[in-house]
């Protein structure tokens, strides 16, 4: 790292005298949002800087000598609703966008208006992140990867323990998230997702393709169903209309090459394609796995007039994970005894068109996702014999979605209404060694066809004054799986959102809402030993009631402090009836869950409270700290007592920030700290049956003492250092990002591990047992990350 960093502070300097800023424009037409006509003089200025232009009489308008960076746009004008742009990136061209305003028929000649970067949702006016290009491009240790970058938010636990990127949110289970891109909903945003929930190593999505993220940790949209604990809505940007690029990076993890650009006069288009060198990494690490992915994304759009337009997009990818047996200490024995081999192919295909009539719009979104699992595991990683085989998994999701949305707009009124139609097939194809009260094997095969429904709704009304905003909505889902499931009024979802602007500064809202999620399909496919639906009589929609209370103090456009309080209360969870603990306290481990015997009588709750204090100062400083007080608990049935769940850290502290220096230098540094979680100690009579330990290559919990102990408190410090050089007509970018800088090691408990050795082989053989021993565990190490960019 000294060389590294010497050459790079060398060539840095060599290029800085050789070269001088260039200067472009920022251009772009500003419209009605609902005639889609240009509107003139309106006043066009770029947050922080000095600069702006008024629009002519075809909506245009032009800013000259703007230095290349991250802006925010401000739009303004009397009887229009003022507008605070999204973030973008002036490089190594023009900038060209399209700003849309809305018609204030009640604001008075004369009122000064002020915009501000910190957005109010009428939706969702708590729990809700706007996540913007600066903390996507710079986000010390994240390395541009966005299930990364979250966690630094309020309610987002992280995990210090291995490397992936499970996304739990407010104490629920990583199963409960969903995502959409431009609208298109996506089945998971990792490689090597684990089936039926939705943690990786890595993320899937190319940061380079996208403009912002809606994070909802609450309060969902009721046009986006089936989740219990968080919303990732991604906007990604659009191609350039007048020039095409290329963009090469080389990250922490991967290299990839992205175009944008325009096809014709109508058509704009973004593509990208990513290669994985993490397997050199991991092998570097001296890790027990070594991953490779490769991914490709693309985003076509074509506006046939100012009245319609069609989005096609695209993303894919395609994992394999080997096993590096060549790491064979200590220290990775355990994870070699019960990993498997992991080959996964995943990607979503979707269109989405759009009408815009006046003041109604009418959306058409059509989608095809598909993965395809494959997990083998032998017993000592020993291929050779047949009769070593473990575990061996085939299976395919597929999942085709039909949306209708409608919105209209009456004066201070907003309507949106909308139908969904899809259809889903899941296959499986298992060979499983497992031990329950004895060795038994699953061998069977599953096809599962599932046809689902759903209506939403919502009413969202906004005061003259904008002081006061209120929505009411409104979905409900079925589907034909099974009875229990098929009427629409078993999972009716109602929720109201309601804010009021006290001062100046001070507003209060707050949130109440249902909302229900189909369980995973590895759990509605899974068949018992007569080849029968185990759990199709037992299950039901996962349920979750929610409130959120939040008060926000603003100063300016630079500065906001909140303070939301939430509470979750969970019904008609799975229980396992093997581990008798419910299905949501798994999923944050490589391989599948769910398929297994479950019913749905499991209950849970989780409550807290965050602190949000945020510091923008434009081309200057991005500075956001949180603080998570909560409690996440789970109990078996309505008579059990509520125990610790595997996602109660009962803290997390947050502090991130970003300071820029002239001359393209950045500095950034986050300090992140979680409380410990909860873990069961090891059932060793169980644990050391030889046909125990052969059926999973992995001791035993002992479940009768399920997360009454808990892990150490963790704190880890990432700093990061970029340099950016803007030539004539391209760019050259380095980062160094240092991971865990202070090395902090997180202690867990010790493992039990089997040596090979019977110790009574004369035992009969249901009576053997392995000679045990325990192997200390503890994570953590300094990851040192040199990432360049090259633009042209």
């Amino acid at each position: 790292m000294k060389r590294l960093s010497a050459l790079l502070l060398l060539f840095c300097t060599a290029i800085n005298l050789l070269s001088a800023q260039p200067i472009h424009q920022v251009k772009g037409t500003v419209i009605d949002k609902n005639s889609r006509g240009p509107l003139e003089f309106i006043n066009v200025m770029i947050t922080g800087l000095n600069l702006g232009a008024v629009t002519d009489a075809e909506g245009h308008f032009t800013i000259e000598k703007v230095p290349p960076g991250i802006y925010r746009l401000q739009a303004t004008a009397i009887g229009y609703k003022s507008v605070t742009t999204p973030e973008y990136i002036l490089s190594t061209k023009n900038l060209n966008i399209s700003i849309e305003m809305e018609e204030n028929l009640t604001e008075l000649d004369g009122v000064t208006v002020t915009t501000s970067p910190f957005r109010r949702d009428v939706e969702s006016p708590v729990s809700l992140r706007i996540i913007g290009l600066q903390e996507i491009e710079k986000s010390p240790g994240a390395n541009r990867d966005i299930s990364r970058i979250v966690q630094s938010y309020p309610g987002v636990s992280f995990s210090p323990i291995g490397y992936r990127n499970d996304l739990i949110v407010r104490g629920g289970s990583p199963s409960e998230n969903r995502f959409y891109l431009d609208g298109v909903e996506i089945p998971n945003i990792n490689h090597f997702s684990t089936q039926g929930a939705s943690g990786g190593p890595v993320g899937i999505l190319n940061a380079d393709l996208i403009r912002e993220v809606n994070f909802y940790t609450g309060a969902f949209p009721a046009d986006k169903g089936n989740a219990l604990s968080s919303v990732l809505d991604f906007k990604l940007r659009d191609g350039d209309m007048e020039r095409n690029s290329v963009k090469a990076t080389l990250g922490a993890s991967e290299v990839s090459l992205a175009s944008n650009g325009h096809l014709g006069k109508k058509t704009s288009y973004l593509v990208s394609v990513r290669q994985s060198y993490l397997q050199f990494l991991f092998d570097m690490l001296g890790l027990p796995f070594l991953p490779t992915f490769t991914d490709a994304q693309f985003k076509i759009k074509t506006r046939f007039n100012a009245q319609n337009e069609l989005i096609v997009l695209g993303l894919g990818g395609i994992d394999k994970m080997k096993l590096n047996t060549k790491a064979d200490n200590e220290d990775n024995e355990y994870i070699l005894s019960y990993l498997p081999k992991i080959e996964q192919s995943t990607f979503t295909l979707g269109t989405v068109y759009r009408h815009y009539a006046g003041a109604h719009i009418q959306s058409v979104v059509v989608s095809h996702s598909y993965m395809n699992n494959r997990n083998t595991k032998y017993l000592q990683n020993d291929e050779s014999n047949p009769d070593n085989l473990m575990l061996r998994l085939r299976s395919t999701e597929q999942e085709t979605k039909l949306r209708f949305e409608n919105s209209s707009s009456f004066g201070n009124w907003r309507i949106k209404l909308g139908v969904n139609l899809d259809y889903s097939q899941y296959t499986n194809t298992t060979f499983q060694q497992v031990y329950i009260d004895r060795a038994q094997t699953f061998d069977y095969h599953t096809y599962l066809g599932i046809m689902r429904w759903g209506i939403f709704g919502t009413f969202n009304y906004t005061s003259t004054d904008d002081h006061f905003t209120a929505s009411l909505g409104l979905r409900t889902d079925a589907n034909n799986y099974s009875s229990a499931m098929k009427d629409l009024s078993n999972q009716l979802s109602p929720r109201l959102s309601l804010s009021y602007q006290l001062t100046d500064h001070w507003a209060l809202s707050g949130n109440a809402g249902l909302y229900y999620q189909l369980p995973p399909y590895t759990a509605l496919g899974f068949k018992n030993s007569n080849g029968q639906f185990a759990n199709k009589y037992t299950l039901q929609h996962m349920k979750v009631s929610q409130q959120s209370l939040g008060i926000t103090w603003r100063k300016g456009d630079t500065f906001e402090a909140s303070l939301e309080g939430f509470y979750k209360n969970y019904d008609k969870i799975p229980l396992s009836i093997v581990d008798n603990i419910p299905l949501a306290c798994k999923g944050n481990d490589y391989g599948v869950i769910g398929n297994e015997l479950l019913t749905s009588t499991a209950q849970g709750r989780s409550y807290g409270a965050e602190l949000l204090i945020k510091w923008l100062i434009a081309q200057k400083l991005n500075l956001a700290s949180s603080l998570t007080l909560f409690k996440s608990e789970y109990r078996n049935s309505k008579e059990s007592e509520y125990i610790a769940s595997a996602w109660d850290n009962r803290f997390i502290f947050n502090l991130r920030g970003t300071y820029y220096f002239p001359h393209q230098w950045s500095f950034g540094m986050k300090v992140s700290c979680i409380g410990g979680t909860p873990y069961t100690s090891y059932d060793a009579d169980k644990s050391s049956l030889v046909t125990a330990w052969n059926a999973q290559g992995k001791p035993y919990y002992d479940y009768n003492q399920y997360n009454k102990e808990r892990l150490p408190a963790f704190t880890q410090v990432d700093i990061r250092i970029d340099k950016t050089f803007y030539l004539k007509r391209c760019m050259l970018g380095f980062y160094i990002d240092l991971q865990n800088i202070t090395a902090s090691k997180l202690k867990q408990a010790d493992v039990l591990m089997s040596t090979g050795k019977i110790a009574n082989p004369e035992a009969p053989v249901n009576e053997q047992r392995y000679i045990m021993k325990a192997i200390k565990q503890e994570s953590g190490t300094l990851l040192p990350t040199l990432g360049i960019t090259f633009e042209y």
